[in-house]
């Protein structure tokens, strides 16, 4: 059996994932957190075997917070279950150290077999993402090509702006200040080949499913 702690700031999530394993023999639910103090409480008394998270809640530095858990404890598998679109987010969550991403637009069906297939050790991505990074020869020229090169940083940023964040709320939400933001979005500018904000944002859309 697998120790799973949940963390969402969503009281319908935890309670959604719980009833859905409250039946499961191979899962047993230890923990629940609804912030990032309660989380790393969470993962410090009880070491669970399994991490499903939010990445977007409060206290919690996105794909930054990912990297410390993973570094903190190696041990832990996580599974990212997110509100954020998987083209956002899941390759860096992935390359970050999650077992495997999630939206929360999926069925339960994905999201158990994602779980069952972290359980086993494995890694999942859904097959529709994997095909789009993995089964096409995509050029060096290509938007998607020059995508994948991003931060993770710069991938927050876009996401925000994407979102119709002003320098003021992406700096707020980053914890950084309006100049580096300014900085982000002219690098954005250069590695996504585009000319202003407007193009930036609909290439970050390109990337988002429906």
């Amino acid at each position: 059996m697998k120790n799973i702690v949940i963390a969402d700031h969503h009281p319908i999530t935890r309670k959604g994932i719980s009833c859905m394993l409250k039946k499961n023999e191979n899962f047993s639910i230890i923990g629940r957190a609804n912030n990032g103090n309660e989380l790393y409480k969470s993962l410090e008394e009880l070491k669970p075997d399994i991490l499903i998270m939010e990445i977007d809640m409060p206290q919690i530095n996105g794909i930054n917070a990912l990297r410390a858990i993973k570094s903190q404890y190696p041990e832990t598998r996580v599974l990212i279950f997110s509100t954020h679109p998987e083209e956002i987010y899941a390759l860096r969550s992935i390359k970050s150290g999650a077992a495997g991403y999630v939206p929360k637009t999926a069925s339960t069906k994905i999201f158990m077999k994602a779980l069952k297939q972290i359980a086993k050790g494995g890694i999942f991505l859904n097959e529709e993402l994997t095909s789009t990074f993995t089964s096409r020869n995509v050029g060096e020229s290509s938007a998607l090509s020059r995508y994948k090169k991003l931060s993770s940083r710069e991938i927050e940023v876009l996401n925000l702006l994407s979102r119709g964040k002003r320098n003021k709320d992406i700096a707020n939400a980053l914890n950084i200040n309006e100049k580096t933001v300014s900085t982000y979005k002219t690098r954005l500018l250069k590695k996504l080949k585009v000319d202003n904000l407007a193009d930036l944002i609909h290439q970050s859309r390109m990337f988002q499913f429906g």
